[in-house]
């Protein structure tokens, strides 16, 4: 039977999803959700198994989500613990739901199909490392992505963005889309550049990707400093991974 799947790419601004063939044409672009709030688990599956039930070719689903997962379950997510979105209020409630919360099982028990539940980074990363050496994908939107493959397998994630980079604050609120409103872009791009060479020193990585809502709002000048190679990455990757994501895993 051919692979089916559906892929859906979980931010804390917007919900995309589309369904594609084995060899990663797309058969659906479901229209863009904008991520409701409050968001809890229970809501998050509602929408995705809502997905399904709209194509009934559909016979596996890939999920990214931010934050970070272990085998399918949140061990911390950003966004979706806040009453209403990034940047807003925590609501201890939805922390506790959403803390442990095993997403892939769930789904498997709902949807009687096979699940694959993963940081929204990594299944950007699938859809174009090319498994030679250590590659890097940043994914700018929200607040900051990464994922990381060593000869086409998964590297164990990393949360950077709670890392602390200026004045006390953390990455993701350095780098992140309330930063580059307030800013504007060539400002902001300023700093995409002085976390990338911030970053290099401590990773090493032989290719780095930059995907991400916000990738394109990167300014050239930035791009063209660095001594190695850039390569942007369409955001449509957060959902054409989805597909190659199984690939890479199952290595």
């Amino acid at each position: 039977m051919e692979n089916i799947t559906l892929a859906v790419d979980c931010g804390g601004t917007g919900i995309k999803a589309s369904v594609f063939d084995k060899n990663g044409k797309v058969l659906i672009d479901f229209p863009y959700l904008k991520t409701p709030y409050p968001l809890s688990p229970n809501l998050l599956t509602d929408i995705i198994k809502n997905f399904v039930f709209a194509d009934s070719r559909v016979n596996r689903v890939t999920v990214g989500l931010p934050g970070m997962i272990r085998n399918g379950k949140i061990v911390f997510i950003p966004h979706y613990i806040n009453k209403r979105g990034p940047r807003t209020a925590l609501d201890p409630h939805l922390k506790k739901a959403w803390h442990g919360f095993d997403l892939q099982s769930t789904l498997e028990k709902k949807l009687k199909l096979p699940i694959l539940v993963l940081n929204d980074a990594e299944v950007h990363a699938a859809a174009v490392v090319t498994g030679v050496g250590l590659e890097t994908v940043l994914t700018f939107g929200t607040g900051l992505g990464c994922a990381m493959f060593n000869d086409g397998k998964i590297a164990p994630h990393l949360e950077l963005s709670h890392a602390t980079i200026r004045y006390g604050k953390t990455i993701d609120a350095w780098i992140g889309e309330i930063s580059r409103r307030r800013m504007g872009n060539q400002l902001w791009s300023r700093r995409v550049k002085a976390l990338i060479e911030e970053l290099y020193p401590m990773i090493l990585w032989d290719k780095l990707y930059i995907g991400g809502g916000n990738a394109q709002r990167i300014s050239r000048s930035a791009l063209k400093s660095f001594d190695y190679k850039v390569k942007i990455i369409p955001n449509s990757a957060g959902v054409a991974g989805g597909v190659k994501a199984w690939d890479l895993l199952a290595k």
